[in-house]
């Protein structure tokens, strides 16, 4: 979307795509304490994360948790800090309570449905398709609701609801980063190194192709 020029970025904001990344500290700005040369880690970005190097506030820096390459920590940044602010910090998603994911098979979702089963709710999610069902209930969904053949507002009540869009409230998003990854490092790195929460990655694809890729997802979406 932001190749198409349809995802609305702040204004000052690096034009270059790129939300998150991962990688090892190679300079330490004048005054950032905690942080050192060599300490491997991740971050989420407001652009310019597919260059070689990028300039971080120190606010917005995870360390990548153990058990966890570099390759991986990439994929963890944006998926946690928006579960963790819209259904705990915003939704205030309590045990017991249950959560109705919307693309329970998408990023955002896969760790949606495993940070809420972590803290005790009871998760119900929509999908695509049979095997996106699967896919959902062994990451811990309740329910898996294929939404092409079943209707979901037939399983409620829910207590929160995530349906993720995002764009339009990138730059509010922006300016609460700071609080949102302190949370995340405090609240679901253990989750992640305890292994409860878990990534799902489905492939590595090396930066040439990333155009390519980009234009075969949006056909794809096209036609779904």
């Amino acid at each position: 979307m932001q190749r198409m020029g349809l995802y609305p970025l702040p204004p000052g904001t690096s034009p270059y795509p790129g939300l998150e990344v991962s990688g090892r500290i190679s300079a330490v700005g004048r005054g950032v304490t905690g942080w050192q040369v060599g300490d491997e880690v991740c971050a989420l970005l407001t652009g310019g994360g597919y260059a070689q190097k990028v300039a971080v506030p120190a606010g917005q820096l995870l360390t990548v948790p153990k058990g966890i390459s570099l390759v991986e920590a990439a994929a963890l940044p944006e998926a946690v800090a928006t579960v963790w602010s819209n259904i705990v910090m915003t939704a205030r998603l309590q045990e017991g309570e249950t959560l109705l994911v919307h693309g329970g098979a998408g990023g955002v979702g896969t760790m949606a449905i495993q940070i809420a089963k972590a803290l005790g709710a009871r998760v119900i999610t929509t999908v695509g398709s049979p095997e996106k069902a699967t896919r959902a209930r062994e990451l811990g969904a309740d329910l898996a609701i294929d939404y092409r053949t079943q209707e979901f507002t037939a399983r409620g009540p829910y207590d929160v609801i995530l349906d993720v869009i995002g764009g339009q409230y990138l730059e509010r998003n922006i300016r609460s980063l700071a609080a949102i990854v302190a949370e995340v490092r405090s609240q679901v790195w253990p989750m992640i190194e305890n292994g409860a929460v878990r990534l799902v990655i489905d492939q590595t694809l090396p930066m040439a192709d990333a155009a390519r890729v980009a234009s075969e997802m949006r056909c794809k979406s096209e036609r779904a």
